[in-house]
């Protein structure tokens, strides 16, 4: 009997310590399926990218709806004695206020953009060698850790090419490369002692030459998101007036550059369509027309005339003051004609920004960005992106 009992008593414990491991397996195995759900649900969240002038003086953050982005890249950070330098007096209090709207949107991610057209200038120097790459890199990163900032966004207008008259040389394309690994190192070095998800981003040009120039295969590898700049399609000297901004390629000017165009080109050169970011314009290009043939698209072109962003485009020129609004069906652009002035606008607005969203969840890429955020103070676009990225 005592046996008995004994083996009864084991027999007890071995059929509850089964039922007890199966219970924990399936409910770690739940929880671990629970987990692995949210992570991939998070990950494949959309992102919103404002960029944010600095260059005006100090911004209003009151006026900026943290809410509705999830990263905001400060425009811009310049170079100085081939080191990240803050060139504005205003740069200091505006990335401290900047961080203060993490109050309203804790998620919500600051970075500094590097360059832009005025100010990549140096860029070429900067990255040149070895021992350089790593001062600009370390300089960078010191920005970051100064101002509990969540990482650093790169827009080099362009390596190898001349840009805004810039310093640039056949060997920007390898030290393109070489800068980003510099970056994400540094920032996963700081990562160590912070313990924060650090980002390294890119504004890169929305072209096959901008391709040519870099090894976007290799800089894929370091960087979080690549911002393609699928806006400024015209140019200063195009005698043809074209969309600026748009989605697809027109039958009417097939040689025309789009955004589908260069997500396409984007990942034949080796860019995971996950961290492709689409760029929304949030301000319009305006061309005065040598006729009214066609309401100016694809026709010969006299020059450049100033117009606001979209708020300003919206309010007051949209089927206003002798402007009618037009929509380019194949492009999926709007454009805006004046007859009497002869005077073509190209812009992106809520039609084309849904459009542009939809585009982005169908084809699964990182998301959208814009420039710039105040040249749209209403949000009439901003809006838009998040009702459509959102769904």
């Amino acid at each position: 009997m005592k046996y008995k009992a004994m083996f009864a008593g084991s027999l007890f414990g071995c059929i509850m310590l089964a039922l007890f491991l199966i219970s924990f397996t399936k409910t770690y195995t739940n929880t671990k399926a629970i987990n692995k759900k949210v992570v991939t649900d998070v990950a494949a969240r959309p992102v919103v990218i404002g960029y944010v002038g600095g260059y005006r003086g100090n911004i209003h953050t009151d006026s900026i709806n943290a809410a509705r982005l999830t990263h905001i890249n400060y425009a811009f950070i310049d170079i100085k004695d081939n080191r990240a330098w803050l060139h504005n007096k205003s740069d200091d209090n505006n990335l401290k206020k900047l961080t203060e709207l993490k109050t309203k949107n804790p998620g919500l991610k600051i970075l500094i953009s590097i360059g832009g057209w005025t100010w990549s200038k140096h860029f070429s120097d900067a990255v040149l060698t070895d021992t350089a790459r790593k001062n600009f890199a370390k300089s960078a990163v010191d920005i970051v850790e100064k101002y509990k900032l969540d990482g650093i966004d790169i827009d080099w207008e362009y390596p190898a090419m001349i840009g805004d008259s810039n310093v640039y040389r056949p060997e920007d394309k390898e030290h393109y490369t070489q800068m980003f690994k510099e970056l994400r190192d540094g920032l996963d070095n700081l990562a160590k002692t912070t313990h924060v998800k650090y980002f390294v981003t890119l504004a890169a040009g929305a072209s096959q030459e901008f391709l040519e120039h870099s090894e976007m295969n290799k800089v894929q590898q370091y960087v979080d998101y690549i911002n393609l700049m699928t806006y400024d399609f015209t140019d200063v000297a195009d005698t043809v007036a074209i969309h600026h901004t748009n989605l697809y390629v027109s039958p009417g000017a097939p040689k025309q550059r789009s955004a589908d165009l260069a997500v396409q080109w984007f990942e034949a050169a080796g860019v995971p369509a996950a961290k492709l970011v689409v760029g929304i314009a949030f301000y319009g290009h305006a061309i005065e027309m040598r006729s009214t043939d066609n309401n100016g698209l694809y026709r010969k072109a006299a020059k450049r005339v100033p117009v606001g962003g979209f708020t300003y485009i919206n309010d007051s020129l949209v089927n206003k003051r002798g402007y009618t609004r037009f929509w380019d069906k194949d492009a999926h652009a709007p454009y805006l004609f004046n007859t009497e002035r002869k005077i073509f606008i190209s812009y992106d607005d809520e039609e084309s920004v849904k459009d542009k969203c939809e585009y982005v969840l169908q084809h699964k890429l990182g998301g959208v960005m814009f420039w710039e955020y105040f040249n749209d103070k209403k949000e009439y676009l901003l809006k838009t992106i998040n009702e459509t990225i959102k769904k």
